[in-house]
C-alpha cells in the first residue's frame, strides 16, 4: 500500500473503491474527494509556489476517479477557484465542485466572518465567474456569522438557490442545534466540520448527519499529518498493513460512517496518489475498534 507504483498506472476505478454517496439525493460522488485549500500560497494566501504543479494535482485527482472537489472563495482568496477552472474546465459531466462563502481575508492566515446577505451574494457570484459555472452544485456557508441573524444569512442563500445560482446548500463548523435551526429555513445536504481519528469532537454532529442522511465532510481529516508520532496505534496498524499512517487514518474515516466524505488536500501528486490508494485499504473490525478506543473523542 505504501508503494504508489501501481497507483500511478490506475485510472478512474481507484477512488471509486471508497464507495459513493448521494448528496441531496441527486449528486453522486466518490466518498473520497479532494480539498483544494493547499493549492494556494503560504498562509492560504496568494499564488502557490508551483501553479503548474497544482494544475497537475487537480488533473491527476480526476484521472484517479475523484469527482468531488471542495474549495472556497477565501482560499487565496480566489486563487483556488481560479486554478480549478484553469485545470479542469470544461468540466467532466460527473464532476461536483463544492465551494464556500462567508469569510473575508485581511491577510495570510487571517479570517474574518462576514455573513451579511450582500457579501454572500457577491461571494457566490464571484465564485460562479471564477469557476466558470452557471450554477454551483453545493454552496456552503463557511461559518455562521454571530454578528448577523442566521435567518438573514440562510435567507440570502435561499434566494440565490431560487435564482438558480445554487443547487444545494451546506454548512460548515456547526453544532447540532444550528443544523436543526437551519433546516427550518432551507434544505441542508452537507455539513463540514473538523474531524479525524484523533479529533472526534463532532461525534454528535456526525450521528445527526447519519440520521438525516446529510453528507459529513471532515476537514483537517489527516490532522495535518500529525498522526504517526511515537508508538501510536495508527503507526502500529499502518505497519501491520504495510500502509502509511495517513492511509490508515483515511480508511478509518471511510469505515466510520456511510455519510463520511473525506477531502484530504495536498499540493503533491505523490501525496495525492498515496491518499487515493487508501480507498482500497481494508481494516478489519478489531483494528478499527482499536483505533477508535485509542484515539478517543476529544
Amino acid at each position: 500500500m505504501k508503494d504508489n507504483a501501481s497507483t500511478k498506472n490506475q485510472g478512474h476505478e481507484l477512488a471509486g473503491k471508497a464507495g459513493e454517496f448521494l448528496i441531496g439525493n441527486d449528486l453522486r460522488v466518490t466518498r473520497l474527494g479532494f480539498g483544494s485549500m493547499r493549492i494556494t500560497g503560504q498562509g492560504i494566501w496568494g499564488e502557490p509556489a508551483d501553479r503548474a504543479g497544482a494544475i497537475r494535482v487537480l488533473r491527476r485527482a480526476v484521472e484517479l476517479g475523484i469527482n468531488f472537489i471542495d474549495t472556497a472563495d477565501s482560499y487565496g482568496p480566489s486563487v483556488s477557484e481560479e486554478i480549478i477552472a484553469e485545470a479542469l474546465h470544461p468540466y467532466p459531466a460527473n464532476l461536483v465542485i463544492a465551494t464556500k462563502g462567508g469569510f473575508e481575508r485581511p491577510g495570510p492566515n487571517r479570517w474574518t466572518e462576514n455573513g451579511k446577505p450582500e457579501h454572500l451574494r457577491a461571494a457566490c457570484e464571484g465564485s460562479l465567474r471564477r469557476l466558470r459555472l452557471e450554477r454551483i452544485d453545493l454552496y456552503q456557508l463557511h461559518r455562521i456569522d454571530p454578528k448577523v441573524p442566521a435567518e438573514d444569512q440562510l435567507g440570502a442563500l435561499k434566494v440565490l438557490q431560487a435564482e438558480g445560482k445554487i443547487r444545494h446548500i451546506g454548512l460548515s463548523e456547526v453544532r447540532v442545534k444550528q443544523i436543526q435551526h437551519a433546516q427550518k429555513l432551507v434544505s441542508i445536504v452537507s455539513v463540514q466540520n473538523r474531524y479525524s481519528v484523533t479529533d472526534r469532537g463532532s461525534e454528535d454532529v456526525l450521528a445527526y448527519c447519519e440520521k438525516q442522511n446529510i453528507g459529513f465532510i471532515p476537514w483537517f481529516p489527516l490532522a495535518a499529518g500529525k498522526l504517526s508520532g511515537g508508538d501510536s496505534p495508527i503507526r502500529r496498524v499502518a505497519g501491520q498493513l504495510n500502509a502509511t499512517p495517513s492511509q490508515v487514518a483515511l480508511a478509518w474515516l471511510l469505515a466510520r460512517s456511510p455519510v463520511m466524505l473525506p477531502i484530504p488536500g495536498t499540493s503533491s501528486v505523490e501525496h495525492l496518489e498515496e491518499n487515493v490508494a487508501a480507498a482500497g485499504l481494508k481494516i478489519d473490525e478489531n483494528k478499527l475498534q482499536e483505533l477508535s478506543r485509542a484515539a478517543g473523542a476529544k
